[in-house]
Order: C-alpha cells, then structure tokens, then sequence
C-alpha cells in the first residue's frame, strides 16, 4: 500500500478556487465584452442610418431651395409679373364670392333700431374679415343712442367706432345723420 505523505517544508497550496474563480470573471468579462461591443455596433449602426436620412434630407433641401429661387427669378421678369396681379385679383373675386353678403345683410335688419335707417353702407373685405362703413339716418338723438348700443351689443358686429355725427342736409326727413365704422364678425 502507498501512502501519500508530504515530506516539504512548506505543505501542497491547491490553487483550484483561484483558477475557477478566475475562469468565471474570464467568462463575465467575455460576456460583458460581447453584450457591450453588440450595443457599439447597433449604435454605430443607428447613427450611420440616421446620417444618411440627414444628407438625404439637406440634399432635398437644397433642391427645393434652389426650386424656389427659379420660380422667383421666373416670377420677378417684366413679362410674367401681369401673372402676379391676375393671380390677386382672381384670389380677392374668389374670397368676396365665398363671403355670405345675405348672412350680413340679415344680421344688419335684425341689429338696426326702430327710426333708423341705412343711407350708405361701403363693406370692404379685407383678409377674411369685413370692415363696414355706415351712414344712417335717425329720428332723433335717442335714435342714435339705441343704434350704437345695438351695434355695441351685437354678436355679429364689433369695433364700433363713431366718425361723425351731422344735421342732415335740406331736402331730408331724418333730424340726424350718423356715420360709424363697425367689423362684421358674422357669428
């Protein structure tokens, strides 16, 4: 039989935990190696993706930059700026058409007060919104007073500014002429 015995100074170390813990941090180290440099790629890859979405996007850019300075050279020459101005006007006979006259007219009735009535009336479509000058007659002083407060009071009328208020010419029934400004909301 064989007996093993040490006879050394020194007694047998057994490095057996170092080299399994060392194996294990190699292992965690490769793993952590490979997950971070798999995220280094996506990311490279994302941004490679997003500079070419970039370039592609100043390219058109740049394109259509380029597009709008011809169409304003083309638009700027002598011949073609009668264009411009048929364009305007056909815009203001397009907008004056889609704007309800009769819809104002009808809130006009339902806004004046008893003992007035319209002399002139001078609408002005601006950008969507109608600016009217009026000139009415009324009876009396009391008749004038109602009509603003009418005009004040109104859903459909705002911005009531009086311009004058004069005794009528010869020849007229009315004791008073009133002329006022006044913006046609239309609600």
């Amino acid at each position: 039989m064989y007996v093993r015995l040490n006879l050394a100074t020194k007694p047998l170390v057994s490095h057996r935990r170092f080299l399994v813990a060392a194996a294990l941090l190699g292992l965690l180290g490769s793993a952590l190696f490979l997950s971070l440099g798999w995220r280094f790629y996506s990311l490279r890859k994302a941004d490679e993706d997003f500079r070419a979405r970039a370039g592609k996007i100043q390219r058109e850019m740049a394109r259509l930059l380029e597009q709008r300075d011809d169409l304003r050279r083309f638009f700027e020459k002598d011949e073609n700026r009668h264009l411009q101005e048929r364009a305007k006007f056909i815009d203001e006979v397009i907008e004056a058409r889609s704007f309800n006259w009769t819809k104002m007219f009808m809130d006009l009735e339902h806004t004046l007060p008893a003992g007035v009535h319209v002399l002139r009336i001078e609408p002005k479509l601006e950008k969507g919104t109608v600016s009217v000058k009026f000139v009415v007659g009324a009876a009396n002083r009391e008749a004038r007073i109602q009509l603003l407060k009418a005009f004040e009071n109104s859903k459909s009328f705002s911005h009531v500014e009086l311009l004058s208020t004069e005794l009528p010419k010869q020849g007229s029934t009315d004791a008073l002429t009133v002329e006022f400004s006044a913006i046609y909301t239309g609600i």
